[in-house]
């Protein structure tokens, strides 16, 4: 009676033999984004630490310079982390509070949408511009427009939502098994109870 379904069920168990592709894929996605935000604010550390702390055009956050190179830091050596597989779900911790912080301080109050709708003021004056290009301009018009149509920047939380989710997944499963050094580290030196065991 349960033949036809316990098969199926086999066969889709076969895959947990893959279930390294799942965490390897999250860290490889999330390293190069981290990465080049960590860096940027490095290389222009003081523009950085002056946004940090300024409360008219900026965060206003107390102790600007301890806080943008905890920033810093932390997404540049998350994102070394991350590709290693190495202490991913201790990497994964500041990684989370950096993207509360910047989900809190900085795109909380546009809302959930990172790009902006096409019914919203912003995307109306964008395509009202690219109109007036298209009738002036022809050709500048094409040289925008022939690689996409340009949007606008909503800047909302949701990319931070999404990477802090990805973030809290790597928490609780770690780097995954066999390309990640915290896999053969467990391997090595942790007996049972190994969170990685085959």
């Amino acid at each position: 009676m349960m033949q036809p379904v316990r098969k199926p069920h086999q066969l889709l168990d076969e895959t947990r033999r893959l279930d390294f592709l799942a965490p390897l894929t999250l860290r490889l996605y999330l390293a190069p984004i981290f990465w080049m935000a960590g860096t940027q604010k490095i290389s222009h550390m003081e523009g950085t630490i002056a946004w940090f702390g300024n409360p008219d055009w900026g965060l206003g956050l107390p102790f600007p310079t301890v806080m943008a190179w905890l920033a810093a830091l932390s997404e540049t050596g998350g994102a070394i982390a991350l590709v290693l597989g190495l202490a991913v779900r201790w990497a994964s911790i500041p990684l989370m509070v950096t993207m509360a912080v910047a989900a809190l301080t900085v795109h909380w109050e546009n809302s959930w949408l990172a790009i902006a709708e096409s019914g919203t003021e912003a995307s109306q004056r964008l395509s009202g511009l690219l109109d007036w290009l298209a009738a002036e301009h022809p050709g500048r018009h094409e040289f925008v427009t022939e690689l996409g149509r340009p949007v606008v920047l909503n800047n909302g939380i949701e990319f931070a939502a999404t990477y802090f989710i990805m973030l809290l997944t790597l928490f609780f499963i770690g780097g995954g098994r066999y390309l990640s050094i915290d896999y053969w580290l467990h391997r090595r030196y942790m007996t049972r109870g190994n969170h990685y065991a085959d």
